[in-house]
């Protein structure tokens, strides 16, 4: 696992007067599932929006597959990148957000062949194909011309997860995707997500659920007022954190 899938580099952004992100430094290797916790506030979602450039980061840089995300260089600065190569960097890292965001007026299989068929010209026929696996994939093999309102929450997340995957990235961004859920579904998501880190996707999630932090993760990045405050196994995490933040933020929540 020594190839780095992503590098964030002192990734500074604020939003008016408010410093979200502190200079945060990050990098993830191919296969690794890291899951980023902290309190609410601590500039965990801002980050993870700035790797696929939804949020403009001010300062440091991006880099996922080796190419800057959002930006270029030019005579030693970074420059905004184009608006179609930064759709095109953008195709390698798949998202999953809190809410599910699908086209309700399409099926599931519709939704999920539509950014192959549409962004990378991939045939129906194919895209159809592939569809129908990772749909099987994620146990909705039998939901494939189902309409999202006739979904559950978990059906519909995971329908959302088989959409980001149909792009085959490099790197997948998970955004609390259980919260907006049911405790009764939240498990058939995490199961999934497990499947996924174990299969050797690289996954950054951020997440509170402890137990999946645990099971699922090759390390667990504790953020804190828009710093990365620990950076360790689940083992070490969890038995022996060397932040005091850490250990009161544990304290709370375990």
């Amino acid at each position: 696992m020594s190839e780095v899938v992503m590098r964030a580099t002192e990734v500074h952004k604020s939003f008016g007067r408010l410093e979200v992100l502190k200079g945060v430094s990050l990098e993830v290797k191919k296969g690794e599932t890291i899951c980023l916790i902290g309190p609410s506030g601590s500039g965990k979602t801002t980050f993870i929006r700035c790797i696929n450039h939804l949020e403009k980061i001010d300062s440091g840089r991006i880099e996922v597959n080796g190419h800057l995300i959002g930006y270029r260089e030019r005579s030693g600065k970074l420059v905004e990148d184009s608006e179609r190569n930064i759709a095109r960097h953008r195709t390698q890292i798949g998202m999953v957000f809190q809410r599910f965001n699908l086209f309700p007026h399409m099926t599931a299989l519709e939704n999920v062949i539509e950014a192959p068929m549409r962004v990378q010209g991939t045939s129906k026929a194919h895209a159809t194909d592939y569809a129908r696996a990772l749909l099987s994939r994620v146990g909705l093999g039998d939901k494939l011309d189902t309409y999202p309102g006739k979904l559950s929450g978990g059906q519909q997340q995971r329908v959302a997860i088989a959409r980001a995957l149909a792009m085959g990235p490099a790197l997948m961004l998970f955004d609390e995707p259980t919260s907006a859920l049911d405790p009764e579904v939240t498990g058939e998501v995490l199961s999934v997500m497990e499947e996924l880190a174990h299969a050797g996707i690289t996954m950054i999630v951020v997440t509170h659920e402890m137990g999946f932090a645990r099971k699922a993760a090759d390390r667990v990045v504790m953020m804190d007022d828009g710093m990365i405050i620990e950076d360790g196994t689940p083992e070490h995490f969890f038995v022996a954190p060397e932040h005091e933040r850490t250990r009161q933020f544990l304290s709370k929540i375990l």
